[in-house]
Parts: C-alpha cells; structure tokens; sequence
C-alpha cells in the first residue's frame, strides 16, 4: 500500500499525457524564438541600429547631386542707354538655363564624424545586447509558465489520487451501511468530502487551462491549442554564487547595455567639443549654362566646365551656446556613470537574493520531500485501519487531507526552487536558448 498512491499520480498523468501533445521545454522555447511578437520586435530594432551604422549616416563621405534650373520671364522692357537712347520692347523674352552635377564633401569637422562613426557601433552593440534582453526575458517567460504548468498539473494529480480515495470510501461506506456496520450519516460523510475533492479538481483544471493560454500566447499559436507538458521539475543544486556574480559582470545584457550607453555619452561630448573646430567643404562640380534676352547688349549667351573650391567656417561666437551644449554633455556622461553604478549595484543585490531563496528553496525541497513520505506513511497506515473500522471518519479524512497538502507543498517548494534557478541564470545570462 505504501506505493499505491505514487503509483496512482504517476498513472494518471501518464494516461492524460498520452491523449494530448507532449510540449516538450526544449519545442516551447524554440516555437517562442520564432514566433514571439516582443523577440521579432527586438531583432528589427537591431537591424535597424546595424543599417544605421554606415560612414554616409556618420558624414564621412560626400554628397553629388544633380541640379537643373530654367528661369523664363516676358515682360515689356524700356532701358535707356548711357548716351541717353531710349530703347522698348513690349513682351520681350528671357531666358536662363543651368543643370549640372555639383559634389559637396565636408573633410573636416573637428572630428566629429569620427565620434559619430565610433557612436554608430557602439549603438549597433547596443541593439544586440537589447535584443538578448529581450530573449532572455521572454525565454525566462516560458521558462516560468512550463514549469508552473508542470506544478500545477502535480496539484491535479494528487487530487485525483485523493478522488480515487475518496470513491475508495464511499463505496467502503455504502458497504458497511448495507450490512448494518455504519450509520447513514457516515455515507453522508463520504460523499460530502467526495464532492469537496471534485470542486477542488474542477478549480485546479481551471488554473492549468488559464496557465496553457498563457503559454500558448507567448508561444504566439492559437490560445485553444490542448497539450501536456512534463510531469517532473528538475533543477540544478550546486549552482556557486561567485561564478554566477563573475558571470554576470560579464555577460548580463541589461549591465551590459547600460556600459554601451556610458560610451555613446562620451563619444556625444566628443561631437559636442568638435563644434569649437573649423568646418572645411570642398565643392566642385561640371555644370552648364544658357541665357536668352530680346533686349540688351548681348541677345545669347552659353557655357559649360568644371567649377570648385573650399569653404571654412570658423566658430567665433554663438552665445555662449557652445558652453552650454559641452556642459549639458558632461551632465549627461556623469548621470550615465551613475546610472552604470546603479545598475552593477542593483544585479548584485538580486543575485545575492535570489541565492538565498535558492538556497532556502533547496532545503525545503527536502523538508518537504520527507514529509510527503511520512503523509504517505500515515495514509497507508490510516486507510488499512478504517477498513477494518478501527478509526472513525474523520481521523482518516484529516490523513487524507494531510497527504494532499503535503502533496502540493512538495510541488510547490520544487516550482520555487526552479524559478530561483530559472531567475539566477537569466541575471547571469547564461539562460538556455535551446
């Protein structure tokens, strides 16, 4: 008897696990990659930052454009010349055409476009280390959904144990009553507390359904899809706190980041201090040109060839902005610097957190362990003597209730062991992906 109730769990979920799809952790995480909205999101956001980081978006190369200009007028002219001949025409005709090809090139800027350049990669490194924050958090997601699933489907499976107990009783009851051992009232009983485990069973697959549409909706498929997931939670005990904190200095995307984000402030103040410089542009181009005019001097005229030159700009005076601007930039490099420190802060203490729930969880597990097989003990034991009628009903409706509780308690230390595991390697970014 004393294996009849394991046995009895690991047969139920056993039969429903066959009349339904197996989602296995590994499949889930995998469908998650490909199909989650938020990782999707986060992959284009990369693209972008990757398309965005070329030496035109920096202003290193120069710009060639095409120009083409057609100017017409009619008007009634009168001029007068300089020996004071007077000369008219009424709607005479003008003309001025120019197109060309005309290239614009900036040499030098004070070497902002090398800060600019070196922002671009460092903004293109920035959208990696996103979008493996956002994959580690939506993995992590399905990580806690599936194993929370596999919790509660335990917790279905020691009802229904209890149910088959619980029949077990009743008929033992109808029994007894039938051959004048037991009154009325104790069948009563029986079927009182039958009824209490099915409204428990009735609320607990309602939980796991809520459960499956939530992990169907960050699998991104049709919330109604029906499957079963494992039946055991397993975790890892020798996880070292000094490896995962060095681990994490190193790789934790959100630390990683926020160090990105430090550089992008600094190569900013370069841009800033780079306006003080002269700007140099080079410009030449092949252009021709056409002129027409009914009255004048010279009635047509036209030519073409190459035109260039070198413009410097140098910054004298602009209103005190350029102080402001470098002194809004160093604002920003210094609350970069605090934000970096706060966040290598903030990961210490969740790490060293979550490693003490991890090692408290560890060690309930155990408890826990044990006293489900001391409630399985009690039950077997209990159960043999209300057979026999040395034991009123409510002694053994208490070890029934006691071996369900502790049932749900052991499963409930696993799931929080798991989801302290679960949390500890998503910080330290080392979180399977596959």
């Amino acid at each position: 008897m004393r294996n009849l109730y394991t046995s009895l769990l690991f047969v139920i979920i056993g039969f429903s696990a066959q009349a339904q799809e197996l989602l296995s952790l590994e499949d889930a995480v995998k469908i998650a990659l490909e199909n989650n909205y938020d990782i999707k999101i986060a992959e284009n956001n990369s693209k972008i930052d990757a398309t965005n980081n070329n030496l035109a978006n920096a202003g290193m190369l120069p710009s060639l454009n095409a120009n083409f200009t057609n100017n017409n007028s009619q008007l009634d002219t009168k001029q007068t010349q300089g020996d004071g001949t007077v000369r008219e025409l009424d709607n005479a005709k003008n003309m001025n055409l120019s197109y060309g090809i005309g290239l614009d090139w900036t040499i030098f800027d004070g070497l902002s476009m090398f800060a600019r350049k070196e922002q671009l990669n460092v903004l293109e490194q920035q959208g990696k280390a996103e979008l493996q924050t956002a994959i580690l958090t939506r993995i992590s997601d399905v990580y806690t959904t599936y194993f929370d699933l596999v919790q509660q489907q335990q917790v279905l499976a020691s009802i229904d144990t209890a149910i088959v107990i619980s029949n077990q009783r009743l008929t033992t009851a109808q029994n007894r009553f039938s051959i004048g051992k037991a009154s009325k009232l104790e069948v009563l009983n029986a079927q009182v507390d039958l009824n209490s485990d099915l409204s428990l069973q009735l609320r607990q697959k309602e939980l796991i359904k809520i459960s499956k549409i939530r992990l169907n909706e960050l699998l991104v498929r049709d919330i109604q899809t029906d499957f079963k997931v494992a039946n055991e939670v397993t975790f890892e005990q020798n996880l070292d706190f000094n490896e995962l904190k060095s681990t994490a200095e190193k790789q934790n995307p959100q630390l990683q980041a926020q160090i990105l984000s430090k550089k992008v402030a600094d190569l900013n103040l370069k841009q800033v201090k780079g306006n003080r410089y002269p700007t140099v542009r080079i410009t030449s181009g092949y252009n021709f040109t056409r002129s027409e005019a009914s009255l004048g001097f010279i009635t047509q005229s036209s030519g073409q060839g190459f035109v260039y030159g070198v413009t410097a700009t140098v910054p004298i005076f602009n209103g005190f902005l350029q102080n402001r601007n470098e002194k809004v930039a160093k604002y920003q490099v210094e609350n970069a610097g605090f934000l970096l420190e706060q966040q290598k802060l903030s990961l210490n203490s969740q790490l060293s957190s979550l490693y003490a729930s991890y090692q408290t969880n560890l060690e309930l597990v155990k408890v826990e362990e044990k006293n489900l097989e001391i409630a399985k003990q009690n039950l077997d034991i209990t159960l043999a003597k209300f057979k026999i009628g040395t034991i009123t009903t409510i002694e053994f409706r208490t070890a029934q209730q006691n071996f369900v509780e502790a049932s749900v308690r052991y499963s409930n230390a696993q799931y929080v062991t798991k989801l302290s595991e679960i949390n500890l390697k998503e910080l330290a970014g080392t979180l399977k992906l596959n």
